[in-house]
């Protein structure tokens, strides 16, 4: 397959206003996935629907105290009690509301990292940003690379060039989930609602618009405070008009919705039928602990009446041991559902800060409806500090338990893969750019748009770190690619 030039990318790249203020390194191929890997992206996919449906019936049915088997007792009132935990009682309400029974986000995007044991999953986002990026680059790539061997046209995800989600299948399945939230509509109005939060994004999704608008699409990005009401509806000014919405795709986390002075207005149009929200404004779906949930001691037999056993099998595979710090006190004798400390179980989360460095593994993140809850702004890796910072990190996790729980998770470490990148030495702009194989470890973000009840995957972000790199995210001096399908073993 032959490589993208170092020269045409840094064009591409410099010729978007999606890229400005942004630097990664460079590579002249996207990231290699056999079809043996792709099938499993697949089946992570329909396990993360699955997930998210049974977890809906989790939460209601806590939340309205009833027995969640069918053929024994098991009432967890605490369940609600934990994904409710700090969130405003409107908001609540809005989430247990019949009208959205079957309400799930239509793009989610799990983070992967690729370890010695296969794909780790370390979380679940519903409000994920990168689409833009991703379709962008898949189309990058895609234009100058030919056709993969040994491909069947009915293989996974579309397929072009041997890219994964080329032909612009980022961009088409992201309009057609939303599309289908309104599916009377012959061509809805789509506004991609970004908040000043979450500015750093507004590029990708102005660019999103745009592709969409190029498709015939009414597609438009805005901000929070360029719409206004009429009536029950939603209304934003095209050229001195207003132009009534139908779909809200809105682009932050619920925690800004207190900084969005138009807010009461989304739910106004909502409670109308009048304006579709996606994601929609429900809590619990975007709650880092339901990892913990899945792994919980009292719930095995709840996930094994609603997942199917190939999603439990995918899940269980993917999800790294988890619990919640919840600081509620102990009977005396009575020891904590969790990791060992200084070789002994654990009678108070304050334990943690003795364990040893080996026994450090351990992951500490906010679980949601925080602002530090996104881009890893709260994660602390215990083997990766001092103990001193470590107790202050599990310290704090206990302090705001009563408004923001915690989640601890086990660290399973990236292996060590090879990928060529371009050398950027200090040289003569004249002279050719060098390619090296290089070490790194790998986080990969498929993107799934869920449309007629299955999640279809459409692209994937991969995000190739240096190896010194303990926790993967888009930083400068990693490389940020798209995925194409191989038939040849990859790393």
């Amino acid at each position: 397959m032959p490589d993208l030039a170092h020269e045409t990318i840094r064009a591409a790249l410099a010729g978007q206003p999606l890229f400005e203020d942004k630097s990664w390194q460079l590579s002249p191929e996207a990231w290699p996935l056999t079809p043996t890997q792709v099938t499993q992206l697949e089946a992570i996919g329909a396990a993360c629907l699955e997930f998210h449906q049974a977890l809906e019936t989790l939460y209601l049915r806590s939340a309205a105290g009833k027995n969640l088997l069918r053929n024994k007792p098991l009432l967890t009132p605490w369940v609600a009690d934990y994904l409710d935990r700090g969130k405003p009682t409107a908001l609540i309400a809005h989430a247990r509301d019949p009208r959205n029974r079957g309400a799930f986000p239509p793009v989610l995007r799990p983070d992967l990292l690729l370890t010695d044991d296969g794909f780790v999953m370390t979380e679940l986002d519903s409000v994920p940003g990168g689409i833009g990026l991703t379709a962008f680059l898949n189309r990058l790539y895609s234009e100058e690379q030919t056709k993969t061997p040994q491909l069947k046209p009915q293989d996974p995800a579309a397929i072009s060039g041997g890219i994964l989600g080329a032909d612009d299948a980022m961009i088409r399945g992201f309009y057609a989930s939303l599309a289908a939230l309104r599916p009377t509509l012959r061509t809805p109005l789509i506004a991609l609602v970004v908040s000043d939060e979450a500015a750093t994004y507004r590029p990708e999704m102005h660019w999103l618009a745009r592709q969409l608008q190029l498709l015939g699409k009414r597609v438009f990005c805005l901000r929070p405070e360029d719409l206004f009401p009429l009536g029950s509806g939603l209304y934003f000014d095209v050229e001195g008009n207003p132009e009534r919405v139908d779909i809200i795709y809105r682009f932050f986390e619920l925690f800004d919705l207190a900084n969005i002075r138009t807010e009461k207005f989304f739910f106004e149009a909502w409670a109308s039928g009048e304006v579709a929200l996606a994601p929609p404004l429900r809590t619990f779906q975007e709650e880092k602990l339901a990892f913990a949930l899945f792994h919980h001691h009292l719930l095995p037999d709840f996930w094994a009446e609603t997942l199917s056993a190939s999603a439990r099998n995918t899940l269980r595979a993917l999800i790294p041991p988890s619990w919640v710090i919840d600081p509620a006190p102990l009977p005396p004798g009575a020891v904590l559902d969790g990791p060992r400390a200084a070789g002994r179980a654990l009678s108070d989360w304050r334990d943690l800060a003795t364990a040893s460095q080996k026994e450090r593994d351990l992951i500490i993140k906010i679980s949601g409806y925080h602002e530090t809850a996104w881009g890893a702004r709260s994660v602390v890796l215990g083997s990766d500090c001092s103990r001193e910072e470590w107790s202050a990190a599990v310290e704090h996790a206990v302090a705001l338990a009563p408004a923001n729980l915690y989640l601890l998770q086990e660290y399973k470490k990236p292996r060590r893969v090879r990928h060529r990148l371009y050398h950027n030495p200090t040289r003569s702009t004249t002279e050719t750019t060098p390619v090296i194989e290089t070490d790194g470890r790998l986080r990969l973000c498929p993107y799934y748009f869920i449309l007629n009840g299955r999640a279809q995957l459409s692209g994937a972000l991969a995000t190739f770190c240096p190896p010194d790199k303990k926790i993967i995210h888009g930083m400068s001096d990693a490389a940020l690619l798209p995925c194409r399908i191989t038939s040849f073993p990859t790393n």
